[in-house]
Order: structure tokens, then C-alpha cells, then sequence
């Protein structure tokens, strides 16, 4: 029964946030493509300084000289857990919508140009290390984000209708204990792609680029 009911539960959400669920996907999309575009627009200096800041970085994981992988653990799980908690609190506010919206775009643009820079200036090599070093984590977060702002979003203009339209009938209460749920539940995901970053990655960065030299 409890199963049948969470099932009914996901479902009843996706069905009465569909419209906001496709407008957030296609805007985190549209992100990825406006990051990958600004790759191509830097300027040679700016590509140069930036794949020499790079080298650097694969020359420290090549040495194994990153931090501690619990030190990184609580830095990747900290700051998803405050652009998380930010979404959250945006959702609360009438005004907060247009800024939750940029923040689902900026998401989008930092894996574009990351995934971007790399194909462009290390081709198929490049590909391979955001392949183990950016996507696996992103395959839980592009969702729990997405999942979050439409929340976030759909909070939002819920507490629109019941400030200007005086809907009674609809006590928001209720509404922002649901809403808060979701978030922390969708949230318990962050401790997942956080482990992926810290403990995982690095020693996939690592093989990839004792491969390429």
C-alpha cells in the first residue's frame, strides 16, 4: 500500500507540474548549449590560460596530491547542499521565481562550457576525463536540480495565486510541508553524487591521464 501510495504521489506531481517540469528541462538544455557557444568565443589567451591552469590540476591528480577525499566529500556535499537550500528558500519568496530560473540556466552553461572546454581543447581525450569526471555525478544532480527548481518553481506560483487571487479553498500550509519534503528527500541524492565526486572520480581522473601520457 505504501509503495502504491508514493507511486500515486509521483505521479499526481509529475502530472500537475508537467508544463513546469518540460520549460525547466528545456532552459537547463538551452544552458549546456549558451556554455559550450562561449567556449568557442573566448579568446586564444583565455583558452591558453585556462588549459594551462587545467594541466595543472591533471598534473595534481596525477600525483595524487588532491585533498583528502572526505575533505573533498564535505566541500562537494556543502555547496550542492546551500545552491539546494537557496533554491529552497527562493521558492518561498514572490520574487524568488525569475532568480530560480537563472540559477537552472547558470547550472546548465557551467556543464556546457566545462564538457565544451575540454572536447575543444583536448578532443577525444577531453571527452574521455569529463566522461568519468563530469557526467556520472550529473546524471543524479541535472534531475535532483531540475526536480528542485520546478518545486521551487511550482511553490512559488502557488503562493502568487493564493496572494492575488485570495484562493481560500487552497491552504498553503499543507502545501509547503509537501514542498519541503521533496526538497529533502531529493536532497538525501546530493550525499550520493558528492561520494561519486570525492571518492570516485579522482581515481578515474587519474587512470584516464596516466592513459593519455
Amino acid at each position: 500500500m505504501m509503495k502504491y501510495g508514493l507511486r500515486e504521489m509521483i505521479a499526481a506531481h509529475l502530472e500537475e507540474n508537467r508544463t513546469i517540469y518540460v520549460f525547466t528541462t528545456v532552459l537547463f538544455l538551452i544552458g549546456i548549449v549558451f556554455g559550450a557557444i562561449v567556449v568557442n568565443s573566448l579568446s586564444l589567451t583565455q583558452k591558453h590560460d585556462l588549459y594551462t591552469y587545467l594541466n595543472q590540476f591533471f598534473g595534481h591528480v596525477q600525483q595524487g596530491e588532491l585533498a583528502q577525499s572526505s575533505a573533498l566529500f564535505s566541500q562537494s556535499f556543502a555547496h550542492y547542499a546551500k545552491y539546494f537550500g537557496l533554491m529552497w528558500i527562493l521558492g518561498l519568496s514572490i520574487i524568488g521565481l525569475p532568480v530560480i530560473l537563472i540559477l537552472l540556466f547558470l547550472k546548465g552553461v557551467v556543464v556546457g562550457f566545462t564538457v565544451g572546454f575540454l572536447v575543444n581543447q583536448m578532443g577525444m581525450s577531453g571527452f574521455f576525463l569529463a566522461f568519468v569526471s563530469i557526467m556520472p555525478q550529473n546524471f543524479i544532480l541535472v534531475p535532483a536540480f531540475i526536480i528542485v527548481g520546478t518545486a521551487s518553481i511550482s511553490f512559488c506560483l502557488k503562493m502568487v495565486r493564493q496572494q492575488f487571487m485570495k484562493r481560500s479553498n487552497m491552504p498553503i500550509f499543507p502545501q509547503f510541508l509537501k514542498y519541503s519534503l521533496l526538497i529533502l528527500c531529493v536532497g538525501s541524492a546530493l550525499a550520493f553524487a558528492s561520494a561519486f565526486e570525492a571518492y570516485v572520480s579522482p581515481v578515474l581522473m587519474k587512470w584516464v591521464i596516466e592513459t593519455m601520457a
